[in-house]
């Protein structure tokens, strides 16, 4: 038998003054998208804005529904719009906003596996790594290198070749 530890760096921005320029410009994209959120069950809404290698920015927000899982989150609603309309164009980051009605989250609120899944997908096909930038309704704002270190032992297509 033997043990293998798996672990990722993050780095945590305490203000936006630590930020550079382009994250900034991202994360205001996804706030304006958190606020078009159709949440009415869960009152936390969130909003992805999703920057790809020709410059072009494409949003999502989350969009629940009655009939529970029908609704989509955000980050997949911005990755698949931004697949179905600038195909084949890589994604180098995205900004994640979430925040709650009810309560205030100072801690960044990570995708869901579904989502990190999904995300895993498009940074698997174009071979490159897909930075993650997260923040919550206040306190700092964690960035990751890649969604691959989020989701680690991550199902992939290498498991389907035949």
């Amino acid at each position: 038998m033997r043990s293998k530890t798996l672990s990722f760096q993050l780095t945590i921005f305490e203000s936006f003054a630590e930020l550079p320029k382009e994250d900034l410009e991202l994360i205001d994209l996804a706030l304006k998208a958190k606020e078009n959120a159709y949440a009415p069950y869960s009152n936390f809404k969130v909003g992805a804005a999703v920057l790809l290698e020709n410059k072009q920015v494409v949003i999502g927000n989350n969009q629940e529904n009655a009939s529970y899982p029908s609704g989509l989150c955000a980050e997949r609603v911005a990755v698949f719009q931004a697949g179905a309309k600038f195909p084949g164009i890589p994604i180098v980051k995205i900004a994640i906003v979430a925040s709650s009605e009810s309560q205030i989250t100072k801690e960044p609120a990570a995708p869901c596996g579904n989502c990190r899944q999904s995300i895993f997908e498009y940074e698997n096909k174009q071979e490159r790594p897909i930075e993650l930038i997260l923040m919550g309704g206040e306190g700092p704002i964690y960035k990751c290198r890649s969604v691959a270190d989020i989701l680690p032992l991550a199902f992939g297509s290498d498991f389907l070749k035949k």
